[in-house]
């Protein structure tokens, strides 16, 4: 959650078959207005939330967009998000207020988080599989906000029935609204019976698993690692934890004079109720209400961001400095970037490395906007090219982070759409990328200098054993505990890095530090 992405439109082989009349040009005559055109298409019985979470579902689902947070600005604005209804759907609802950015938000982060619980219901509520499996994408979206409305908000049913009956009638067919009364009045009554058709967890290890996945919502093949690694307990914890509704940390921007105290009074004002970090003295968490301090301005000017501890304390492995020449190695969309930044006051450079020239972007013009860019400097470049930055730049590195691209097991309690979105064949793919990595960010370190490897995963293949392994290629480094750099409960016994979620309440990461021989050749 360290920056917004934005937001594809829907293809076209996903938009439901029926299509609004309105949007057909007359023939004969002048165009109309866009005004006009506008107010043509206006449905007003159809709540506007309930519209947008259906597309924006779908958009999730087969157009590639991410289940992230409305902006305030951009691709992810109430206005945006309404215009992509009305491109999907063929008509406009009321605009959006601040009551439904906030249910868009939630509908949409809880659909996809319990998506196989409400998918395993809707099947089971259909008069046959074949139902199920034949359904329309935007008609199975409509469902599964009215399970999660039902079943997890507790909304009225009643209203919940109406008005997804409505939507289903309006943006499809008459018959669709039928089945969505259907299976809906059937959840109602097996609600009310306390009698859902759930599985039981019996059987051997692939069974219990299955029925875990389904009960909790995540797929077999983490249900299995998780209970292999951490034992059965932990792994439903882990999974309850993944779907309870997250709390969010903000960092405020001390390079524009904005402290904890004025943060504080912002959030007092805003009436948004909010923790003082345990372990970051520039961090405040905020568990309901981040959308009233995004529309209230104060990420757009640069005050503040959002950001989790754990990537905070990350930065604090890292322990930059006035005066020092750090490379950063994976550093888009640059929320650990910014930070380190934001420590040096004005004094050193920070080389920013990053494949994706698009992230590269953002991360220049959120440096502008926290005013970091003085020292700042945007690289595009695959990290495994640069065999030559040595010899280019006169000045060695102090310090280098490799922040790697990882399965981000660690943060699926924010990313509800990265769950469905990884596959076990991934972790093997991105051990060998690591590895990769690693040895390329090895070259840049001079002798004595720092290399600090971090991920936000909980895995250990991904984490120690990939240190562990690269000792073994690289014996000019050592492990250099962090216990001078965070607190102790975050450091493991063999001296490394490590948030856990069930033990510390913050998103999953890792960081080793590993010292290069002073005496090792350049």
């Amino acid at each position: 959650m360290e920056g917004t992405l934005s937001l594809p439109s829907l293809p076209p082989s996903t938009l439901p078959r029926r299509r609004h009349s309105s949007r057909l040009t007359c023939a004969v005559g002048p165009p109309r207005p866009t005004l006009h055109r506008v107010t043509q298409n206006l449905n007003p019985t159809i709540s506007p939330h309930r519209a947008v979470a259906a597309v924006r579902l779908l958009r999730v689902e087969q157009g590639g967009a991410f289940a992230d947070l409305l902006n305030d600005k951009g691709k992810g604005s109430a206005e945006n998000e309404m215009g992509y209804v009305e491109r999907t759907l063929g008509f406009r609802t009321r605009d959006l207020d601040g009551r439904d950015m906030r249910l868009v938000t939630d509908i949409v982060g809880g659909t996809v988080r319990w998506k196989r619980y409400l998918d395993h219901l809707i099947m089971s509520l259909c008069h046959h599989e074949r139902m199920y499996q034949d359904m329309e994408p935007l008609l199975l979206q409509i469902l599964r906000i009215g399970l999660y409305e039902i079943l997890k908000l507790d909304m009225p049913p009643y209203a919940v029935l109406d008005e997804n009956v409505e939507l289903a009638k309006v943006a499809l067919r008459p018959g669709a609204g039928n089945m969505v009364n259907g299976i809906l009045r059937k959840l109602v009554l097996l609600k009310e019976k306390d009698s859902l058709p759930l599985p039981k967890v019996e059987g051997d290890d692939r069974a219990q698993a299955r029925a875990l996945g389904i009960i909790h919502s995540h797929p077999v093949w983490m249900v299995r690692r998780w209970r292999r690694q951490f034992g059965c307990e932990d792994a439903v914890r882990l999974m309850k934890w993944n779907n309870t509704e997250p709390s969010f940390s903000i960092r405020v921007n001390s390079r524009k004079g904005f402290t904890r105290t004025d943060l504080i009074l912002q959030l007092e004002k805003l009436k948004v109720p909010y923790e003082i970090s345990l372990h970051m003295e520039d961090f405040v968490r905020v568990t309901t209400g981040l959308q009233i301090v995004i529309q209230a301005g104060l990420l757009r000017d640069g005050l503040c961001s959002i950001q989790d501890e754990s990537a905070g304390l990350v930065v604090s492995t890292v322990d930059p400095q006035p005066g020092e020449t750090i490379i950063d190695c994976c550093a888009a969309p640059g929320g650990k970037t910014h930070y380190m930044a934001s420590q040096m006051s004005g004094q050193g450079t920070i080389y920013a490395i990053d494949i994706n020239k698009g992230r590269l972007r953002i991360l220049e013009e959120t440096a502008r906007l926290h005013q970091v860019d003085d020292v700042i400097t945007a690289i595009h470049s695959d990290l495994r090219d640069l065999h030559d930055f040595a010899e280019r730049n006169s000045t060695k590195p102090d310090k280098v982070l490799l922040d790697a691209p990882c399965s981000g097991l660690g943060v699926l309690s924010k990313r509800a759409d990265l769950r469905w979105n990884r596959r076990l064949e991934d972790l093997e793919e991105l051990k060998d990328l690591q590895d990769e990595l690693l040895d390329s960010a090895a070259k840049l370190v001079k002798p004595g200098g720092l290399l600090v490897y971090s991920t936000c995963s909980i895995d250990p293949e991904e984490n120690e054993e990939r240190v562990e392994a690269f000792l073994l290629r690289h014996l000019d480094f050592v492990i250099d505990p962090v216990d001078r750099y965070v607190p102790c409960a975050f450091v493991t016994t063999k001296g490394f890095f490590s948030s856990n979620p069930l033990k510390h309440s913050l998103d999953g990461a890792f960081a080793a530090r590993l010292i290069r021989s002073p005496d090792a050749k350049q």
